[in-house]
């Protein structure tokens, strides 16, 4: 059977409705039902992988086009107001990245319960997903709001870019309620292996964030001319469409999560073990975010000019990030689908297939951006000048270790998979405290390579962190890091089982 048909046969039968209570489904039917739930436990690894990928792979560079077409237009005013975006960029990941970890657990939870077959945990999980989430971006937009000012300050901004830089970061954290939201949504429904409706939306509001910015930055037509911060609030509005039309998806029950009121009121253990799932992963994703804070406010000692460079080259890394994060997310669901069926053989071999796509694909890449660099870095900066040369020679010591990117996200995906979020979180750590910013600051302060020694960090720090990441997932303990009941579990399987033995008389 062709896959995208059997992916539409198991849609079809997640939308039937609940069977009634008191009168469960008989035995076997209630494992078809499983097995149908949980597709990628079945059929062709490298399919699956490809088929689950390539769709986060378009929607993450489709959000990512987000910051690329903001740096687009605004690259048409001025340097300095490519300076004043990429100052608030970092703060923004970084605050993103504080409660960014909870979706996660709602990717690993969610992928478990669905290769073990259980409904009613699913829609529960989603539920006290989105709630948590919710609370935690009001909490951050507040303060990130208030905080704008010396935030900015703090970062280096000069006192010709501060204006700026304070009005687009405002205006970006309000919309932080809007961009969890649909964050959480998608991480839902990649732990169910839904993958084409976040793409579809991602894809929409991306082209509305295309012509919104240009009639909001230069004022064309009716709209008023609100220079930078018209690019952070044409993204804000298509942020909150974005996570509109997602919520409505799910509380009207579509693609097998269904939102209901019962499932709404804080369900306190089940939020701790959210929490102590998720958390590694914020620490992780906060660790990143903060580490190119740092790196920002290392860069801005050397001036606007190599603020900008930094600022473009990070994006065009961004860009190189996406295929690697897409197969990331992809494995940990197939991971975790795989594991919750009690198939460690297939879901270890999974992440092999995956690690062999991620490097070659990344390596491919690589090499493009490397021939590619100085008309990269023209595309975000015509006007041409110094930030031109200093954006290709960041590009040109970052590209040829793309594929180490793609290894290192891959492994760790793998672990988040299996339950395993502390080990990626100590990796972080170990990566960029430990080995990229002290050899950043070494090289640029005690040498006389002088910033040139930041952009050389990167790709020395990149090879040694897949290199930790290949020696942790060869450890293996990730295999008894299964986080859904396994008493439950283990009936399930014993029960299977007689009923397969029965059906071969």
């Amino acid at each position: 059977m062709d896959c995208g048909v059997a992916v539409e046969e198991g849609l079809r039968l997640l939308d039937k409705p609940p069977a009634r209570a008191g009168a469960p489904a008989p035995l076997d039917e209630t494992l078809r039902q499983r097995r149908a739930m949980a597709p990628l436990t079945q059929g062709s690894i490298t399919l699956n992988i490809i088929r689950l990928s390539f769709p986060i792979i378009v929607s993450n560079i489709l959000q990512t086009a987000y910051q690329v077409v903001d740096t687009f237009w605004v690259g048409r005013l001025s340097a300095k107001a490519v300076a004043a975006v990429s100052f608030c960029f970092p703060v923004s990941f970084l605050l993103i990245a504080l409660g960014g970890g909870l979706p996660i657990a709602g990717t690993v939870l969610l992928a478990q319960y669905t290769g073990r077959g259980d409904q009613e945990a699913t829609n529960h999980v989603a539920a006290q997903t989105l709630l948590m989430v919710f609370l935690i971006s009001l909490v951050l937009a507040a303060a990130g709001y208030s905080l704008a000012t010396p935030t900015m300050r703090l970062m280096g901004a000069a006192p010709d870019v501060l204006p700026d830089a304070v009005r687009f970061f405002q205006i970006a954290v309000l919309g932080f309620i809007f961009v969890f939201a649909f964050f959480a949504y998608q991480a839902l429904m990649r732990g169910r292996g839904i993958v084409y409706p976040p793409m579809v939306i991602v894809f929409v509001t991306v082209v509305i964030n295309f012509a919104l910015d240009p009639l909001l930055i230069f004022g064309w037509g009716p709209f008023p001319k609100m220079g930078v911060a018209g690019s952070a609030l044409a993204t804000l509005c298509t942020q909150a469409l974005a996570a509109g039309i997602g919520l409505t998806l799910m509380l009207r029950g579509r693609h097998g999560i269904h939102l209901r009121l019962r499932d709404l009121p804080p369900d306190l253990a089940l939020m701790r073990r959210i929490f102590r799932i998720g958390f590694p992963s914020s620490i992780e994703q906060s660790t990143q975010a903060l580490g190119m804070t740092v790196m920002t406010m290392l860069v801005a000692g050397f001036g606007t000019v190599d603020v900008a460079a930094y600022g473009i080259s990070v994006r065009v890394m961004s860009c190189a990030l996406v295929p690697a994060i897409g197969l990331s997310v992809a494995t940990s669901a197939l991971v975790g689908q795989n594991i919750g069926a009690n198939q460690l053989a297939r879901a270890e071999r999974t992440n092999a297939v995956s690690c062999a796509l991620a490097f070659a694909s990344l390596t491919f890449a690589g090499v493009l951006a490397y021939w590619g660099a100085p008309s990269i870095a023209r595309f975000f900066i015509p006007q041409g000048g110094e930030v031109i040369e200093h954006s290709a020679v960041f590009i040109h010591a970052i590209a040829l270790t793309f594929g180490f990117i793609g290894l290192q996200q891959v492994l760790t995906g793998s672990l988040r998979g299996a339950g395993d979020t502390v080990a990626p979180m100590v990796l972080a750590m170990i990566s960029l405290w430990m080995l990229r910013f002290p050899l950043a600051w070494v090289l640029s302060s005690h040498t006389s390579l002088h910033v040139r020694g930041i952009w050389y960090a990167f790709p020395v720090t990149t090879v040694l962190s897949a290199m930790m990441a290949g020696y942790w997932f060869r450890w293996g303990g990730w295999r008894d890091k299964r986080i859904i009941g396994d008493e439950e579990f283990q009936e399930m399987v014993r029960a299977e089982a007689a009923i397969e033995e029965g059906s071969s008389f």
